[in-house]
């Protein structure tokens, strides 16, 4: 009797583990079915191309599902992407502008080269609403176009970025700012990484160096020239702003920037990004072609004043000639100092009584002057004085002004006037850097740049 129970309790058990293994099994089964079916239908809606080998490979899967609010990707691939994240601000709003200078400051062929990707990254429907209804209006030839697209990921896309960790002992709310922008970046950059060839990232509320996109051209053709790894070019110094990237790329950068969402901002990750992508130094371009353009920062409307100093939107000296007697290192000619460009005069050094004239091509009347000398603290001018000429008198060497007056002198390397012509009323022939000391060091004169504007009067002195 025993041994029958013994067989009938084998049997119950027996037959118990073979329902729970089959209720597992289709639990499992459900499970399975039901991520296939979730990574097809966000597969489908992924618009990354597969040329890269992160997704050739399908590695770090980063499934987003995009809202196209307005506009239409181009199926040919362009030159240049360019990607700013917009949310909405406390005070004011500079999206406008922004776009207007991105498209305004470029030609036709140049905006035929280009895309705008636009994220509208904030969660307030009736903002992105009327956002994107006055993008319509203002842009409308741009979208038919193909040169501007307006989109939003939904909420749900995002992971958590509130109550994370306090790196760097900021607040929660910084916290989670930056958390969240990193994120915007991250599905902005996806999103744009079959549409160009090279993409730059930018912020929303900067303006554009005219014909910016055809020296962006020309920067890349010098850089892959020389034959030298590089993953990040920069055409201006701040924040997130101007930074250039291949687009084979972009996969690997909006992943890098979603793992590591929470524990820096996004413009320290970007340098990290740099130099795991083997690009040894920072590649900087002067003048900068992007300017910061806005007063208040979209985090809780705080003050924020920054300012590119090596921006110059479309600076063009008036006809000049440049004349020193000093002597020239190697190229670096004084008429470079002039030019607009980053190039600069660099001479031996200068002995009191030594001088750099401009020689205006015609009379002018001067408003502002500003001289930059020196670079990265070194080689600056250390004692001199501006000054401003009358009558032009031609010698056997060179030309310059039969008469002088001081407007200024230097300090610190460094000479900027404003308002001249409440002072100084006639139009001028002349300026000239006068060396007031001999000093030991060389000297860089990086940039000199002046204002000017029609003559009121047609007295000259």
């Amino acid at each position: 009797m025993r041994i029958f129970w013994k067989n009938i309790l084998a049997v119950l058990l027996l037959v118990g583990g073979l329902y729970y293994m089959s209720q597992s099994n289709f639990l499992i089964a459900g499970q399975s079915q039901k991520v296939i079916t979730n990574e097809l239908t966000w597969s489908v809606q992924r618009l990354v191309s597969k040329e890269s080998w992160v997704e050739q490979g399908d590695y770090l899967p980063l499934n987003v599902s995009y809202q196209l609010l307005a506009g239409a990707p181009s199926t040919q691939q362009r030159f240049l992407s360019v990607g700013l994240s917009s949310v909405k601000r406390a005070k004011g709003s500079y999206l406008i502008p922004t776009l207007q200078s991105l498209f305004s400051q470029s030609s036709p062929e140049e905006r035929s080269s280009m895309v705008v990707v636009v994220l509208l990254a904030d969660f307030d429907v009736s903002w992105r609403v009327s956002t994107a209804t006055e993008i319509k209006t203002a842009f409308a030839l741009e979208l038919e176009q193909g040169q501007l697209v307006v989109l939003h990921v939904p909420q749900e896309m995002y992971p958590p970025y509130t109550g994370l960790k306090r790196n760097y002992n900021d607040l929660p709310e910084r916290v989670s700012f930056r958390s969240k922008q990193n994120l915007d970046y991250s599905f902005l950059i996806l999103y744009s990484a079959r549409l160009g060839q090279y993409y730059l990232q930018i912020e929303d509320d900067v303006f554009s160096a005219k014909n910016f996109l055809s020296t962006i051209k020309r920067r890349v053709a010098e850089q892959e020239a020389k034959k030298t790894t590089w993953a990040m070019l920069e055409f201006s110094a701040l924040g997130y702003i101007g930074k250039l990237y291949k687009s084979a790329q972009l996969p690997l950068l909006a992943r890098f920037l979603f793992l590591f969402y929470q524990e820096m901002p996004c413009d320290w990750l970007m340098g990290r990004f740099r130099d795991l992508m083997t690009q040894k130094e920072q590649i900087l371009f002067k003048p900068s072609l992007f300017q910061h353009m806005g007063t208040f920062s979209s985090f809780q409307g705080t003050y924020n004043k920054l300012k590119d100093k090596d921006f110059e939107e479309q600076y063009t000296n008036p006809p000049a000639e440049v004349y020193t007697d000093m002597s020239s290192y190697k190229k670096h000619f004084p008429k470079l100092a002039w030019d607009a460009g980053e190039d600069f005069f660099w001479g031996r050094s200068p002995e009191k009584g030594n001088h750099l004239t401009v020689v205006f091509r015609g009379p002018t009347l001067v408003t502002g002057i500003m001289v930059e000398t020196g670079s990265g603290g070194k080689d600056l001018l250390e004692s001199a004085q501006v000054e401003i000429g009358h009558d032009v008198i031609t010698t056997e060497k060179d030309r310059s002004c039969k008469k002088f007056q001081t407007v200024g002198t230097f300090k610190n390397g460094l000479f900027e006037i404003q308002e001249m012509d409440k002072k100084y009323t006639s139009t001028s022939s002349c300026l000239r850097i006068q060396i007031t000391a001999a000093q030991k060091d060389w000297l860089i004169i990086t940039k000199i740049r002046i204002s000017t504007k029609l003559r009121t009067s047609t007295n000259q002195a």
